[in-house]
């Protein structure tokens, strides 16, 4: 990476993390960081743009907390534009900028609109592994904190939860971060969706045995 594209992204980096401060930990910077090291490692695999991925990846969650603090209806569609203003004022093309934007916008696991190239389908994948595994689980009890959430209800199981993402923080691992590798884009990212599901799955199965007295 030549000096002038590291100096615009070391611009770009400092931009993203200016809307991160006093935010939901399950949605820090710390998550966009992971998301932007699994997008590079996808990206090389699928053979993406880099670049965009990179960008896309460090401003992807910027209106995250606006969302979560009902400023804004969707983070994404917002990001999305932002996105594009700040790529704007650093110089990058208009091609570069309707690449990160897209990808940007199709991001969301709910209420987006179906990635169309390889970079997008690279940051779906890498965000949505950040979901899976044991830091998956880690953020679904720290989110569930945050919003008042139950870990478990032993008398309300997945499989009566009639609510899209779960009413508990354990119905929510059964009912939406168990079913993330059926949402990957890329070989590359499914490859890895593989081993940290097994791992949600081993971790459920021993946190159901504890809850029953069991184990």
């Amino acid at each position: 990476m030549d000096e002038g594209v590291t100096e615009r992204l070391a611009a770009i980096r400092q931009e993203g993390k200016s809307y991160f401060d006093d935010v939901n930990p399950a949605h820090d910077w710390f998550h966009v960081e992971r998301v932007y090291t699994l997008g590079e490692s996808l990206a090389r695999a699928e053979e993406a743009d880099i670049e965009t991925v990179r960008l896309a990846a460090l401003l992807h969650d910027i209106g995250r907390k606006a969302e979560d603090e009902g400023r804004i209806e969707n983070h994404a569609e917002w990001g999305a534009e932002t996105a594009a203003e700040i790529l704007d004022r650093e110089g990058y093309s208009t091609e570069r900028i309707t690449a990160v934007s897209h990808c940007i916008r199709a991001h969301r696991y709910s209420a987006a609109p179906e990635p169309r190239t390889i970079e997008a389908k690279v940051l779906s994948d890498a965000d949505n592994l950040d979901a899976l595994g044991a830091i998956g689980v880690a953020r679904t009890f720290t989110y569930g904190a945050q919003h008042n959430s139950p870990i478990v209800d032993p008398e309300l199981p997945p499989e009566s939860d009639s609510s899209p993402a779960g009413e508990t923080s354990v119905n929510h691992l059964h009912k939406k971060i168990l079913q993330l590798p059926d949402r990957m884009y890329t070989e590359a990212g499914l490859n890895r969706a593989k081993d940290r599901h097994e791992f949600v799955q081993a971790y459920l199965n021993q946190l159901n045995g504890e809850i029953r007295a069991e184990r």
